[in-house]
């Protein structure tokens, strides 16, 4: 029996220590000491709701119950926007940090290229004289030449008599050797080197004149040989073709460099300037680089992309680079070799102004406004707003925006309703007494309703 009445004292003694905490809990205000914790009272909040802020207990208008939102520690003064993450939320966050850091700043471009043709690498094979072409020796287009190959054999009557002319100047030097007029020797002389001339304005190289003069002969065809080396890219030639002079008959290319045509933006321009490296990537040769140069900068923009147009120069006498081919083309431009830079995933750009957010320790996160300079890589060049050795956050900064938005919003909602209040408290008139007030101050007799 006496252990039962212990027992049941023991009981009574909890259940009222609970009713009393219970009735204490209901009790408390904002800005109260929570007997339980030891910690300022700073509001109550709906769970589902951040929004929905009480100075009291109480229920969320979805019926549940309000959670206590306790002050920071005294002497502590952050920013409103400053948030406080636990370190579990941290970590399931996956949130990262990285430091700031003076490195060197190197502009890097990337652009589309073209390969084409170097315009001064492309020759052109036509005549001096009319004729017909007899025989083809290169009759397609995409064949490889070489310098002094035969391209095709022509017949021309203009050729035939300068080769007869030739022949009989050669005939008068030799008659009039030994005459004893030197005028007449001097003009047999001269006119056996105007012929001479006559066939080689017309292409006749020396080795064909002098088998002309060994054979004494005519030819009626004679042979037009390939001024260079190269890949032919246009041929107008067909065999019994009458070609007339100044008619381009075949062009000849020559790929061992070529011109890479490329398209940057109005801006990229001021990181570019003649002679700087290029490197270039073909899409059917990955991982492989080849080294150019810039040749050339466009003194003028396209109206409808507002793109400026370079000329790149590359060695090609592996043949892999192939006019009309598409390529990635990577310039580089060093800006600064000691500048500020954070990664680029670090900053938020609202469009209005860019931010970033600085970890302060302990799980608490600070906006930072920062002014951005040049981009670079992956990185920004930082002109104000932070220091070398600051932390800031390179993951769910997204994240953190919103959080640190909406308790700014939650500090300036509690200001205004503390603020509201006070005005409350100014205009009380519980303690004004009617008695004291002087009724003579509101004399009325002299007040008629005419007026």
């Amino acid at each position: 029996m006496k252990n039962l009445i212990t027992s049941i004292g023991t009981v009574l003694f909890f259940l009222t220590v609970s009713i009393n905490l219970g009735t204490a809990a209901e009790d408390l205000k904002a800005g109260d000491i929570d007997p339980r914790t030891g910690k300022k009272i700073k509001y109550w909040v709906a769970p589902m709701d951040p929004t929905y802020i009480r100075n009291e207990p109480g229920k969320s208008p979805m019926g549940m119950d309000l959670v206590i939102v306790f002050e920071d520690k005294e002497g502590e003064k952050l920013p409103a926007s400053t948030i406080r993450i636990d370190a579990a939320t941290i970590q399931n966050m996956g949130v990262r940090t990285a430091q700031v850091k003076r490195e060197a700043l190197t502009k890097e471009i990337r652009a589309l290229g073209y390969v084409n043709y170097d315009e001064t690498r492309i020759y052109a094979v036509n005549l001096k004289y009319d004729g017909w072409i007899e025989n083809l020796h290169v009759d397609f287009i995409g064949e490889t030449v070489s310098k002094g190959q035969k391209l095709f054999d022509i017949y021309s009557p203009e050729l035939v008599s300068a080769q007869q002319e030739y022949l009989l100047a050669l005939q008068q030097v030799e008659s009039f050797k030994d005459s004893e007029y030197e005028r007449i020797r001097k003009n047999a002389v001269s006119l056996l080197d105007a012929s001479r001339k006559r066939l080689s304005y017309w292409d006749l190289n020396s080795s064909q004149i002098n088998r002309l003069k060994q054979s004494g002969k005519v030819s009626k065809a004679l042979t037009i040989f390939s001024p260079a080396s190269g890949v032919v890219i246009k041929k107008e030639a067909l065999a019994g073709h009458f070609a007339k002079a100044g008619m381009h008959l075949y062009e000849i290319a020559d790929l061992s460099e070529v011109w890479v045509d490329v398209e940057v933006f109005e801006y990229e321009l001021p990181y570019i300037r003649k002679g700087m490296e290029a490197k270039m990537e073909l899409s059917y040769l990955p991982g492989k680089l080849f080294s150019g140069k810039v040749l050339f900068i466009y003194p003028f923009l396209s109206e409808k992309t507002r793109t400026a147009k370079l000329r790149l120069s590359f060695d090609n006498k592996d043949g892999h680079l192939k006019p009309e081919m598409y390529a990635n083309v990577f310039l580089s431009s060093k800006i600064d070799d000691n500048a500020l830079l954070v990664p680029q995933e670090a900053v938020i750009d609202s469009g209005v102004k860019k931010m970033v957010f600085l970890s302060r320790g302990n799980g608490k996160f600070e906006p930072r406004e920062v002014e951005i300079g040049i981009e670079g890589g992956n990185t920004y060049q930082v002109l104000s707003g932070l220091e070398e050795g600051d932390e800031i956050v390179t993951s769910a900064q997204f994240m953190f925006d919103s959080e640190s938005r909406l308790q700014e919003a939650i500090q300036k909602m509690l200001e205004a309703q503390k603020a509201e209040s006070i005005t409350a408290d100014d205009l009380n008139m519980d303690d004004i007494n009617m008695d004291d007030l002087e009724i003579d101050d509101l004399d009325m007799s002299d007040l008629k309703m005419d007026q």
